[in-house]
């Protein structure tokens, strides 16, 4: 399937989650936790050295790995930590120049694993390796880093944004906050905390429709309940620098 229909595809999914009266939130709300449910167990601890350095992840031995980006000056106490999911097809390496200036201004520690397949496991199937392989990149990280709990984000560029909104639901008690640029869709998981939403999308997005995405999208999101912020832009299926400085602010801002 081209990247085309694939988002036309992803377009319809969304709007017909969105349809009547059991939506996609309601449906995952009462569903059975399970292997599959997208948690994540990891978690930030205190009293840790900042060890962590830029470069490769190293986490996964393999060829599919990850990259990290540390800011020049980091403070001695807890610092913001985005993780950072690709779209498909791509890796870490190849989305974070998207948006490495942004975060070097605002003083936040990118992590950018690589999905273990071409895109994020849930996205053609359900969850499973990935969010094993997540859990661990967020315990090497947490060893290395003294992480802002209340900083803390999950968030990434088109099927990665997918998978973000749907992992930042799933573990809205470990992320506060969760960045999505133009988005697809939500994989229906049950939900929990509370964590804040900031959508973004340009209104000709080519692969990924706003209309049939984060259009549908933000207002499912605000009828629960959820803090949302939403930036639509003139433009394709980009990240635009001006979108990741707002992106990482809106993160960063108590």
């Amino acid at each position: 399937m081209s990247r085309r229909r694939f988002g036309v595809a992803a377009g319809q999914v969304v709007a017909g989650l969105a349809c009547g009266p059991a939506s996609w939130l309601a449906s995952a709300a009462a569903a059975e936790p399970g292997p599959g449910d997208g948690r994540l167990t990891a978690r930030p601890r205190t009293g840790v050295r900042h060890t962590l350095a830029s470069g490769a992840l190293g986490v996964s031995g393999g060829s599919r790995d990850g990259v990290v980006q540390v800011p020049a000056t980091l403070p001695t106490g807890p610092v913001p930590l985005l993780l950072l999911l690709h779209g498909a097809t791509q890796t870490g390496a190849r989305l974070l120049p998207r948006i490495s200036a942004a975060a070097e201004q605002a003083g936040v520690v990118v992590v950018a694993p690589d999905s273990r397949a071409t895109t994020w496991d849930a996205i053609r199937g359900e969850f499973s390796d990935d969010v094993v392989y997540l859990n661990r990149v967020l315990e090497h990280v947490f060893t290395r880093l003294a992480v802002d709990p209340a900083r803390l984000a999950i968030g990434g560029f088109s099927d990665g944004a997918s998978y973000a909104l749907s992992l930042g639901l799933a573990n809205g008690d470990l992320f506060p906050r969760v960045l999505a640029f133009s988005p697809g869709f939500i994989i229906g998981t049950p939900p929990q905390g509370r964590p804040r939403f900031y959508l973004s999308h340009g209104t000709a997005d080519q692969i990924l429709p706003i209309d049939r995405c984060s259009r549908v999208i933000v207002p499912q999101l605000r009828s629960r309940g959820y803090d949302v912020t939403f930036r639509e832009f003139a433009g394709r299926h980009e990240l635009p620098p001006e979108i990741a400085t707002d992106g990482l602010r809106w993160m960063t801002t108590l």
